[in-house]
């Protein structure tokens, strides 16, 4: 089975059995399963090329491809394959992999000499100098604005130094010493010129060249295995063993092991046995027999869980093979997860097959997993790239899938043509609509038994009335598919609520993470946080930038202040003047201010009527920004300014800035006009005319249309404080210059035609026809070349400014069968927080970390002990006096009762004395103004309690059940 051709080089090849999972129906049984893969997979992408060989393979075949993947073969002919493979000229990447029950295996030889030109697949780092000595071994010592990332041993180039002009020649230098904001070069830069000032530092990322053994070599000698999970560092040996005894008893009985037979589990170790004894010094001094008895109960097995790890570990390393992008795995990798067996023991009877579809899967886990599995009730939130994957395999688990079992899905997103790299249940004729109704549909064509609900309803405390206790308290588990940190948050405080087990997990690029929260054994999702992003200072952003994302976010910000923003701000003003007014008369800040500057220059001096207006507009804003604002920012700090202390201002991280002198025949000024014109025309409704997008009649408009000479002004206020977070400064005169700008305003109102309204322009970054990306990097590319930043194509500006999570389907698919391995153990119960695995992995190095969650934090009080999870119930209608009561009697000195944000009791307040005899809902109702809907029959509140020695002590959340 063929795919998409690689530039110069031929396409990968695939034996069939790794997509069944994502194409099979009923209807495709009994099919050749290449044939019957061939048009779902074609639908995923009409670009690829997808073809079958349905015949006996011969070694001859593989010659036309560059890549080939073995699911399904004996050891022998995989040998016979790999050996043809690695000495073809060039050399075929040969992968081998295979999933058998709760094991699984891959091996990589992708030749002799096999180059990765980036091992990691991260951008080159870098840091911006302050200072360089002029010493054996040199200092170089970068500003604080950002930590170094450099490690010991990395190569790097230097550019744009002043004074040890030498050290730019691009040669690369190995550093060492690395520290938060400094290392030492292994250079002598003694006999150099004195560093002045300026400079970059860049990581080089030389290539790596890989050396691989072939299969008949490395079966016997397989080096180190990649680990998985330090608490098993004992068992790839084990497993390498294994499967070469399961390809032996395969050979010999010609099937596999029968789940729950103990005289094939002996053959199998019996084979295992002999073969470790003809390992020499690679032989295990001591065999683990029962694992093995669970290798060869699930032998026959192939899971879904375990088919969307290995596919998704498989699918990276294809992509290394054809790109020599990332690390490749080198050379054997083996994985299990027999934690997720049930911990009472299967007997055998437990173990036969139903002529269900679900027989394989029973044969691993036993029928009574099944059918927990089958009447489970789960929400899953979010329905998009993991949401996708999470649904396939649900169904094909059989999940959900009995008259009792119920999944709700719910995502209020609509399918955008850029989801269809990974969102694999979608197709182009889905854009449009709502996600999870389309992902629940296909679900149920996967298995029509699914029992599912799709809704649109964003998950947020404004839907507690869509689910609600009862639908909270309904649940078996939780799975997040969300997309960013405010969801997840909710989820997990709506878990730790009802105290529901949380399935969670995230990916970017190829790395990937699953974390689970389960009640009572591990600590919460909110327990832990990473660190936010950093955000560059409005000041950096708006005149200092000095770097492309600086650009990239002002371009992005002017894009929607100018073409959003404003004329929805001008629509709002002439759909009710008077109130308009009114309003920015009473707020009469600077927020209001600047609002109406914007009001009246756009229906004033930027207003359009031809597109040759359109035309002006755009060419006054280019001199505006790259040539005015810049001669402005030069004339209040000029190049040899210096701050309040004698530093140079214009000191590192500043990059000094150049105006730019526009000339119609430079092919990105000209674009730049051609966008921002195209776009202006489109606010104001005028029709765009067929030369517009001609760059030489577009040029004879644009040199018609006459620039006013710049003249610097006195006194302008820059705004240089980094702390500062709006550059709008408040003046003693804001109400008296907002009277004057809405006298102003209602003139010009006066002027425009009856009904004139505005078109804002909402920011689409997947429609490469719109203009919008134009824009923007024209916007940031111009401002680049002002500071002297390296400028970006329009697919980087992209991917920068449209704040895209880079996503690829390799980390989704592994991400949800790590965690539906996990929902194995949820579903069925009785597992301690050592079964459970949290993970971390990054598909690009290749790393897998797997680890036992952490358990949550206990808080002792007396004979009492209780965690995050706990919840005091009290049943009863309680006054406050018998609240602190009841308290009283824990040895809980309570001395602050609040619901929500508002106070029902306080020790301190002497007035508090009289709410005594108040029931506590009633006080609720009366100061925290709360209204319990008819849904909920308890009251939350939290408590602040001190012991017997004034010690404050944490307690849960206390529910008042009222009724």
């Amino acid at each position: 089975m063929g795919g998409r051709r690689c530039a110069g080089s031929s396409p990968p090849m695939f034996s069939s059995r790794g997509f069944r999972a994502l194409v099979s129906r009923l209807d495709d049984v009994g099919k050749n399963r290449a044939t019957a893969c061939v048009q779902k997979l074609q639908e995923l992408n009409n670009a690829v090329m997808v073809s079958t060989l349905t015949g006996p393979l011969t070694k001859g075949q593989l010659s036309s491809f560059q890549a080939v993947v073995f699911t399904d073969i004996c050891l022998e002919k995989a040998i016979e394959y790999d050996d043809y493979c690695h000495n073809h000229q060039p050399p075929i990447s040969f992968i081998k992999t295979e999933v058998r029950g709760l094991f699984g295996s891959v091996f990589c030889d992708f030749g002799p000499e096999f180059t990765v030109v980036d091992v990691d697949g991260e951008e080159p780092h870098t840091g911006i100098i302050a200072s360089i000595s002029n010493d054996n071994p040199a200092l170089v010592s970068c500003v604080d604005d950002e930590r170094l990332e450099f490690q010991d041993g990395d190569l790097v180039v230097f550019s744009e130094v002043h004074g040890m002009t030498e050290i730019n020649d691009g040669k690369p230098r190995k550093i060492k010493n690395a520290r938060p904001y400094s290392f030492t070069l292994e250079e002598d830069t003694t006999h150099f010129g004195a560093y002045e000032k300026g400079g970059i530092v860049t990581q080089v990322k030389p290539p790596k060249v890989l050396q691989f053994k072939p299969l008949r070599d490395a079966i016997r000698d397989p080096g180190e295995f990649l680990l998985s999970d330090f608490s098993k560092f004992d068992r790839p040996p084990l497993l390498h063993l294994a499967f070469q005894a399961l390809d032996k008893f395969r050979l010999d009985l010609g099937r596999f092991p029968i789940a729950g037979s103990e005289d094939d589990v002996q053959k199998l170790i019996h084979f295992a046995v002999s073969i470790n004894e003809s390992m020499g010094d690679g032989k295990i001094e001591e065999i683990d027999k029962k694992l093995l008895h669970h290798f060869a109960n699930g032998s026959r097995a192939i899971l879904n869980p375990m088919a969307a790890v290995f596919g998704g570990i498989v699918g990276q390393e294809i992509v290394k093979a054809c790109s020599g992008k990332f690390h490749p795995l080198f050379q054997f990798f083996y994985f299990d997860s027999v934690e997720s067996l049930p911990t009472e023991p299967l007997e055998p009877s437990d173990l036969k097959p139903l002529s269900s579809r679900y027989d394989a899967q029973i044969s691993v886990f036993g029928y009574k997993l099944q059918k927990k599995l089958e009447d489970a009730k789960i929400f899953m939130v979010g329905s998009g790239a993991l949401g996708c994957e999470f649904l396939k395999n649900l169904a094909l688990m059989g999940v959900c899938c009995s008259p009792s079992g119920k999944l709700t899905v719910t995502d209020d997103d609509v399918i955008e043509k850029s989801n269809l790299s990974r969102q694999f249940l979608f197709r182009d004729w889905n854009i449009g609509q709502a996600k999870s109704t389309v992902a629940a549909s296909a679900a149920m064509s996967i298995n029509p038994k699914l029992h599912v609900e799709a809704l649109q309803n964003r998950a947020s405390p404004d839907t507690e009335n869509v689910f609600d206790d009862a639908f909270w308290e309904n649940l078996d588990a939780v799975i997040n598919a969300l997309d960013n940190v405010t969801a997840r948050m909710y989820i997990d405080s709506r878990c730790l609520y009802f105290q529901k087990p949380l399935l969670e997990s995230g990916t970017l690029g190829a790395k990937c993470n699953t974390q689970m929260v389960i009640p009572h054994l591990t600590e919460n999702y909110g327990a832990s946080r990473d660190p936010p992003e950093k955000q560059a200072p409005m000041c950096t952003v708006h005149s200092f930038p000095h770097n492309i994302d600086h650009c990239l976010t002002w371009a992005r910000s002017e894009f929607e202040g100018l073409l959003e923003k404003t004329p929805s701000e001008v629509n709002t003003f002439l759909s009710n003047p008077s109130a308009y007014t009114s309003g920015m008369r009473n707020a009469g800040d600077a927020q209001a201010r600047d609002l109406l500057e914007r009001v009246l220059e756009c229906l004033e001096r930027d207003i359009c009527e031809t597109f040759q207006d359109c035309i002006t507009w755009a060419r006054l804003r280019f001199e505006d920004y790259f040539s005015n604002r810049v001669k402005q920012l030069t004339f209040t700090f000029p190049e040899d300014s210096a701050t309040n202390t004698g530093a140079p201002f214009w000191s590192a991280p500043k990059r000094f800035p150049r105006p730019l002198q526009f000339t119609s025949s430079d092919p990105s000024h000209l674009q730049f006009v051609m966008a921002a014109s195209i776009l202006r025309a489109e606010t104001f409704g005028i029709p765009i005319p067929d030369w517009a997008k001609n760059p030489k009649k577009l040029a004879d408009a644009v040199d018609h249309v006459l620039v006013p000479d710049f003249q610097p002004k006195q006194g302008v206020k820059i705004v240089t404080d980094e702390k500062a977070t709006n550059l709008s400064s408040a003046s003693i005169d804001d109400s008296a210059v907002i009277n004057d700008l809405i006298e102003k305003l209602e003139e010009c109102a006066k002027k425009l035609p009856p009904g004139f309204r505005m078109n804002p322009i909402q920011f689409e970054k997947d429609d490469d026809t719109n203009y919008h990306m134009d824009f923007i990097a024209g916007l940031a590319n111009m401002r680049a070349r002002n500071y002297n930043i390296p400028e970006v194509d329009k697919l980087k500006a992209k991917f920068i400014a449209g704040r895209i999570i880079p996503a690829i389907a390799t980390s989704t698919a592994m991400a949800t069968g790590l965690v539906c391995l996990e929902l194995y153990k949820v579903l069925a119960g009785g597992h301690k927080v050592e079964d459970y695995r949290n993970t971390f992995a990054n598909l690009a190095l290749p790393l897998f970390s797997m680890a036992e969650p952490v358990p949550p934090k206990i808080i002792k009080h007396r004979d009492m002990s209780w965690t995050v999870w706990d919840r005091w119930v009290v049943e009863g209608d309680l006054t406050l006096r018998e609240l602190l009561e009841w308290l009283k009697e824990k040895g809980l000195n309570a001395y602050s009762i609040s619901c929500g944000t508002s106070l029902l009791y306080n020790s301190m307040f002497p007035r508090h004395k009289d709410r005594m005899d108040k029931k506590v809902v009633d006080l609720a109702k009366e100061v925290a103004k709360v209204e319990v809907p008819p849904y909920r029959r308890h009251l939350d509140v939290v408590v602040a309690c001190e012991d017997d020695e004034d010690n404050d002590i944490d307690i849960p959340l206390v529910s008042i059940y009222f009724r």
